[in-house]
């Protein structure tokens, strides 16, 4: 083992005199996403019917730079300690990373009413996050010489130059929709949720399901996400309709059949396995839904909000359990609380897909019913999760 090996092994088990809660990035972050989005959605609603200030922008900004965001750096600077064997930020610098969030959650109300100056600082406040955050990370992975993780640090980057783009458009610098870097980064974190769910999703089943052989095969993982990075480069560019379509159907049933190599009927009775099947067959349903507005078939909405509420909800509410009851030493159990969660999560999702397709009259009825169903599930996040990331983990071990 060389010199330098050894150095981060030390580093990444030195004691740590941090407050649990900053002690590893997933405690703030996870807590932090579930809180926006325990009041994001309900005042968007109040926008929406005229209560308050904040319009269409404000809340596609935030459900998927803030609130998805938060939970992709907190996961990512969780894992790559693991991938590393380097140690990610704690502590302080745990804490600053977090500040800067919280910083842009309030720019970002103060940026539509504000002077144009003011608005700019705004806007420069919440775009810092993200490329701050994706330094972090790939300074860790460069430290861990770990060459095949450099893509993920990759889309994060990315996603730091989506919401760059977003702030620009609203600002008038550019001619494009503020809603066309939404919907790229969207799709980013579909391409991130079909990289890592392949890591994943197989090796969790095998090893909670019993009796379940899921198979991994090597053309799908290979296929599924550059199949969606095809997609998402189409829909973005100025490419014909019909070849969007294709590139998006193909991109469906390809991430359709690597899941069911996956075994995903072996996981019916376990919610901590079956929330991310479910979560993953979202996947193949908004790019099928994506397909069809391609050609004028249906709403990108439909698309966007299947991806967005379906599978990126769907996976987070999956992970930021599971992560959270193994990284503080709890049983790998879901218990009736989870449950609750991933149904109402479940809900929310086929609630809002119905808010689109359901005659007017009724899509107030079903756009708030499922605002309370989603905001739900993580305020029962909130009041569960709450005491076992602020405080130190049960087996005893760091992080």
């Amino acid at each position: 083992m060389s010199s330098s090996q050894l150095l981060q092994i030390e580093d990444r088990h030195r004691k740590d005199e941090s407050p649990p809660l900053l002690r590893l990035g997933f405690r703030p972050f996870y807590l932090l996403a579930a809180a926006l989005a325990v009041v994001a959605v309900p005042a968007w609603l109040a926008g929406y019917k005229g209560l308050l200030p904040l319009d269409l922008l404000w809340h596609a900004h935030e459900m998927v730079f803030g609130f998805a965001g938060a939970v992709i750096v907190g996961f990512l600077l969780t894992a790559s300690r693991n991938w590393t064997n380097v140690q990610t930020p704690r502590g302080a610098p745990l804490a600053a990373l977090a500040l800067l969030w919280i910083a842009g959650r309030a720019a970002m109300l103060a940026a539509p009413a504000a002077s144009p100056a003011v608005a700019l600082a705004a806007r420069a406040v919440d775009a810092a996050f993200l490329p701050v955050a994706a330094w972090a990370l790939l300074r860790v992975l460069k430290r861990g010489n770990s060459r095949r993780n450099y893509p993920i640090g990759g889309i994060l980057a990315l996603l730091a130059v989506a919401n760059i783009c977003f702030h620009a458009a609203a600002l008038g610098w550019h001619a494009i929709s503020p809603l066309l870097p939404v919907h790229g980064a969207i799709l980013l974190i579909t391409l991130l949720e079909a990289v890592m769910g392949g890591r994943v999703i197989p090796m969790f089943t095998a090893n909670g399901a019993p009796g379940s052989k899921p198979r991994s095969v090597a053309w799908r993982d290979k296929a599924a996400p550059a199949l969606i990075a095809a997609t998402a480069l189409a829909w973005l560019l100025p490419v014909p309709a019909p070849l969007v379509a294709a590139l998006a159907f193909v991109a469906a049933a390809v991430n359709a059949l690597r899941l069911t190599g996956w075994a995903p009927l072996s996981t019916v009775r376990v919610p901590l396995l079956w929330v991310l099947h479910l979560a993953y067959a979202w996947i193949a349903g908004g790019l099928l839904l994506l397909g069809f507005a391609a050609l004028g078939i249906g709403s990108a909405s439909s698309a966007f909000h299947a991806l967005a509420v379906g599978a990126m909800s769907g996976l987070i509410i999956g992970m930021i359990t599971r992560t959270a009851l193994g990284h503080t030493g709890r049983p790998l159990k879901a218990g009736r609380a989870e449950s609750f969660m991933y149904a109402l999560l479940e809900a929310g999702a086929v609630l809002r897909l119905c808010a689109n397709i359901i005659p007017a009259g009724n899509r107030d009825l079903m756009l708030f019913s499922s605002a309370a169903c989603w905001s739900t599930a993580f305020l029962l996040y909130l009041i569960v999760y709450t005491p076992y990331l602020s405080h130190a983990r049960l087996d005893g071990r760091e992080g």
